[in-house]
Protein backbone atom coordinates (compact mmCIF):
# COMPACT_ATOMS: atom_id res chain seq x y z
CA UNK A 1 0.00 0.00 0.00
CA UNK A 2 2.76 2.42 0.56
CA UNK A 3 3.49 2.42 -3.42
CA UNK A 4 0.21 3.94 -3.92
CA UNK A 5 -0.12 6.29 -1.66
CA UNK A 6 2.87 7.43 -2.41
CA UNK A 7 1.57 7.87 -5.95
CA UNK A 8 -1.62 9.44 -4.88
CA UNK A 9 0.55 12.02 -3.24
CA UNK A 10 2.29 13.10 -6.46
CA UNK A 11 -0.70 12.59 -7.98
CA UNK A 12 -2.15 15.45 -6.00
CA UNK A 13 0.71 17.53 -5.62
CA UNK A 14 1.12 17.86 -9.75
CA UNK A 15 -2.91 18.87 -9.90
CA UNK A 16 -2.22 21.31 -7.39
CA UNK A 17 0.71 22.41 -9.02
CA UNK A 18 -1.23 22.63 -12.59
CA UNK A 19 -4.00 24.23 -10.26
CA UNK A 20 -1.73 27.05 -8.50
CA UNK A 21 0.30 27.46 -11.93
CA UNK A 22 -3.32 28.31 -13.67
CA UNK A 23 -4.60 30.57 -11.09
CA UNK A 24 -0.91 32.45 -11.12
CA UNK A 25 -1.48 32.99 -14.95
CA UNK A 26 -5.05 34.15 -14.83
CA UNK A 27 -3.85 37.18 -12.27
CA UNK A 28 -1.21 37.88 -13.91
CA UNK A 29 -3.20 38.54 -17.17
CA UNK A 30 -6.03 40.02 -15.63
CA UNK A 31 -4.41 42.21 -13.60
CA UNK A 32 -4.29 46.14 -14.93
CA UNK A 33 -0.69 47.24 -16.24
CA UNK A 34 -0.95 50.53 -13.86
CA UNK A 35 0.33 48.75 -10.69
CA UNK A 36 3.52 49.17 -9.74
CA UNK A 37 5.78 46.49 -7.32
CA UNK A 38 4.87 48.69 -4.37
CA UNK A 39 1.04 48.68 -5.03
CA UNK A 40 0.58 45.12 -6.83
CA UNK A 41 3.30 42.92 -4.70
CA UNK A 42 5.51 41.57 -6.12
CA UNK A 43 3.80 40.32 -9.62
CA UNK A 44 5.71 42.24 -12.12
CA UNK A 45 9.16 40.45 -10.37
CA UNK A 46 7.78 37.28 -10.51
CA UNK A 47 6.59 36.97 -14.20
CA UNK A 48 9.41 39.10 -16.27
CA UNK A 49 7.78 37.84 -19.81
CA UNK A 50 4.48 40.44 -18.09
CA UNK A 51 5.85 43.99 -18.58
CA UNK A 52 3.82 46.26 -16.12
CA UNK A 53 3.75 49.83 -17.61
CA UNK A 54 5.15 52.11 -15.00
CA UNK A 55 2.56 54.85 -14.25
CA UNK A 56 2.74 58.19 -16.18
CA UNK A 57 3.91 61.11 -13.91
CA UNK A 58 0.67 63.69 -14.08
CA UNK A 59 1.61 66.80 -17.24
CA UNK A 60 2.37 69.64 -15.32
CA UNK A 61 -0.94 71.76 -15.60
CA UNK A 62 -0.57 73.70 -18.58
CA UNK A 63 -1.47 78.02 -18.04
CA UNK A 64 -5.03 78.75 -19.08
CA UNK A 65 -4.65 81.05 -22.01
CA UNK A 66 -4.40 85.22 -21.09
CA UNK A 67 -7.54 86.88 -21.66
CA UNK A 68 -7.63 88.04 -25.23
CA UNK A 69 -9.04 91.76 -24.51
CA UNK A 70 -6.17 92.40 -21.87
CA UNK A 71 -3.74 94.18 -23.53
CA UNK A 72 -0.50 93.68 -24.60
CA UNK A 73 2.98 93.48 -23.07
CA UNK A 74 4.04 92.91 -19.50
CA UNK A 75 1.44 93.12 -17.28
CA UNK A 76 -0.64 91.43 -14.27
CA UNK A 77 -4.33 90.53 -15.56
CA UNK A 78 -6.57 89.97 -12.85
CA UNK A 79 -10.08 88.11 -14.10
CA UNK A 80 -13.01 88.96 -11.98
CA UNK A 81 -15.38 85.95 -12.85
CA UNK A 82 -12.62 83.34 -12.94
CA UNK A 83 -10.92 84.70 -9.72
CA UNK A 84 -7.59 84.17 -11.31
CA UNK A 85 -4.44 86.07 -12.08
CA UNK A 86 -2.13 85.79 -15.12
CA UNK A 87 1.17 87.54 -14.77
CA UNK A 88 2.21 88.28 -18.57
CA UNK A 89 5.81 88.72 -19.59
CA UNK A 90 6.59 91.54 -22.19
CA UNK A 91 6.40 88.14 -25.16
CA UNK A 92 2.62 88.15 -24.34
CA UNK A 93 2.79 84.53 -22.28
CA UNK A 94 2.17 83.96 -18.93
CA UNK A 95 5.06 83.31 -16.62
CA UNK A 96 2.27 82.42 -14.01
CA UNK A 97 -1.40 82.34 -13.52
CA UNK A 98 -3.13 81.23 -10.60
CA UNK A 99 -6.23 81.53 -8.38
CA UNK A 100 -7.73 84.13 -5.73
CA UNK A 101 -9.91 84.79 -3.36
CA UNK A 102 -11.44 88.39 -4.14
CA UNK A 103 -11.96 91.54 -2.03
CA UNK A 104 -15.50 92.02 -0.76
CA UNK A 105 -15.24 95.47 -2.99
CA UNK A 106 -14.19 94.38 -6.67
CA UNK A 107 -12.21 97.11 -8.75
CA UNK A 108 -13.95 98.42 -11.70
CA UNK A 109 -12.61 96.78 -15.33
CA UNK A 110 -10.02 98.17 -17.05
CA UNK A 111 -6.16 98.93 -16.92
CA UNK A 112 -4.39 100.51 -13.61
CA UNK A 113 -0.48 100.50 -12.91
CA UNK A 114 1.01 100.03 -9.61
CA UNK A 115 1.65 103.69 -7.89
CA UNK A 116 5.34 104.94 -6.64
CA UNK A 117 3.44 104.37 -2.83
CA UNK A 118 1.80 101.22 -4.27
CA UNK A 119 3.87 98.21 -2.44
CA UNK A 120 4.39 97.40 1.44
CA UNK A 121 6.19 94.31 2.68
CA UNK A 122 4.04 93.95 5.35
CA UNK A 123 0.99 95.80 6.96
CA UNK A 124 -2.17 95.31 8.46
CA UNK A 125 -5.14 94.57 6.10
CA UNK A 126 -8.34 95.94 6.06
CA UNK A 127 -10.03 92.64 8.09
CA UNK A 128 -7.19 93.08 10.58
CA UNK A 129 -4.97 90.12 9.68
CA UNK A 130 -1.15 90.84 9.31
CA UNK A 131 -0.60 90.63 5.10
CA UNK A 132 2.59 90.62 3.30
CA UNK A 133 3.82 91.31 -0.26
CA UNK A 134 1.21 93.71 -0.91
CA UNK A 135 0.50 95.04 -4.37
CA UNK A 136 -2.35 98.00 -4.64
CA UNK A 137 -3.75 99.41 -7.81
CA UNK A 138 -6.58 101.41 -7.66
CA UNK A 139 -9.44 102.55 -4.87
CA UNK A 140 -13.38 101.65 -5.27
CA UNK A 141 -15.79 103.13 -2.47
CA UNK A 142 -12.99 104.42 -0.50
CA UNK A 143 -10.72 101.26 -0.01
CA UNK A 144 -7.79 100.65 -1.35
CA UNK A 145 -7.42 97.48 -3.58
CA UNK A 146 -4.59 95.44 -4.34
CA UNK A 147 -3.27 91.76 -4.14
CA UNK A 148 -1.94 90.49 -0.80
CA UNK A 149 -0.83 87.11 1.30
CA UNK A 150 -2.12 86.65 4.76
CA UNK A 151 1.33 86.36 6.98
CA UNK A 152 -0.44 83.26 8.69
CA UNK A 153 -1.15 81.57 4.85
CA UNK A 154 -5.28 81.82 5.52
CA UNK A 155 -7.83 82.70 3.35
CA UNK A 156 -9.75 85.38 4.16
CA UNK A 157 -13.31 84.25 5.77
CA UNK A 158 -16.30 85.79 4.80
CA UNK A 159 -17.46 88.87 7.27
CA UNK A 160 -20.45 90.89 7.66
CA UNK A 161 -21.53 91.78 4.33
CA UNK A 162 -21.05 95.55 5.23
CA UNK A 163 -17.55 95.30 5.83
CA UNK A 164 -15.60 96.79 2.88
CA UNK A 165 -12.25 95.18 2.10
CA UNK A 166 -10.13 95.73 -0.57
CA UNK A 167 -7.60 92.84 -0.13
CA UNK A 168 -7.29 90.16 -3.22
CA UNK A 169 -5.50 87.37 -1.42
CA UNK A 170 -2.89 85.03 -2.89
CA UNK A 171 -1.43 82.29 -1.20
CA UNK A 172 1.98 83.15 0.23
CA UNK A 173 3.94 81.79 -2.56
CA UNK A 174 1.67 83.22 -5.75
CA UNK A 175 2.43 86.61 -3.33
CA UNK A 176 5.83 86.51 -3.34
CA UNK A 177 5.51 85.56 -7.20
CA UNK A 178 3.27 89.06 -7.54
CA UNK A 179 5.80 90.80 -5.00
CA UNK A 180 8.67 90.23 -7.53
CA UNK A 181 6.88 90.77 -10.84
CA UNK A 182 4.82 93.94 -9.95
CA UNK A 183 7.19 96.58 -9.80
CA UNK A 184 6.49 100.33 -9.57
CA UNK A 185 4.55 100.78 -12.92
CA UNK A 186 3.90 97.61 -14.09
CA UNK A 187 0.12 97.60 -15.60
CA UNK A 188 -2.41 95.90 -13.91
CA UNK A 189 -5.49 95.02 -16.11
CA UNK A 190 -9.07 94.26 -14.63
CA UNK A 191 -11.00 92.05 -17.19
CA UNK A 192 -14.90 90.70 -16.09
Amino acid sequence: MPAKSSTIVTALTVVALAVVGVLGYQAAASAPDHLSARGGGHHAEQHPAHHSKPPKEPAPPRPTEVPAASGTGKRVVYSLGAKQVWLVGADGRAQRTYHVTPSTVSPATGAYQVPPNGRSVSVTGSDGIAIEHVVRFTSAQGVVIGFSAAVDGAAPKPGPATKKTGGIRETRDDGKAMWDFAMVGTKVVVVA
